[in-house]
């Protein structure tokens, strides 16, 4: 939760700059870091659920995370 958080604070500062019209390059970074940031969250999420997947033997349910896992 904590991550998401700090993206919000990322995507608010995005619309700050862009607002302002900050330097096309300067917002583009920051887009590119909360994009980076959704990323790391998505990963840390499946690979939860995937553990939870295998300790509950739901190889299924295991399988579909897995996929959706390594596509990040």
């Amino acid at each position: 939760m904590l991550q998401l958080k700090r993206i919000k604070g990322q995507l608010e500062g995005v619309i700050t700059m862009y607002e302002n019209d900050q330097a096309c390059v300067d917002v583009v970074r920051q887009v590119v870091a909360a994009r980076n940031s959704l990323g790391r969250v998505a990963r840390d999420l499946l690979t939860n659920e995937a553990s939870r997947c295998h300790k509950e033997r739901k190889v299924e349910e295991l399988e579909e995370v897995l996929k959706e896992l390594f596509r990040y």
